[in-house]
C-alpha cells in the first residue's frame, strides 16, 4: 500500500469551457475532469501534462 498522497486538482475555480469544450481555468476536458477522483495518480500527472501542453499551444503559459 501507497502513502503517496493523491495528486491535486488543477482546478483554478475559472469554470467554463471554450469552443472546444476544454476548460479555461484547468485546460482539461469534460472527461478528464468528471473522471479525476476515480483516477490514480499516474493517470493524474498524465491528465496534467496534457493541460500543460494545451496551455501553452494556447499561449497561456509560455
Amino acid at each position: 500500500m501507497s502513502d503517496e498522497r493523491p495528486v491535486a486538482s488543477p482546478c483554478v475555480h475559472v469554470c467554463a469551457l471554450d469552443e472546444e469544450d476544454i476548460c479555461i481555468g484547468c485546460q482539461r476536458n469534460v472527461a478528464e475532469i468528471t473522471c479525476w477522483s476515480r483516477m490514480d495518480n499516474q493517470e493524474r500527472r498524465e491528465v496534467l501534462q496534457r493541460c500543460h501542453q494545451r496551455a501553452v499551444s494556447k499561449g497561456i503559459i509560455l
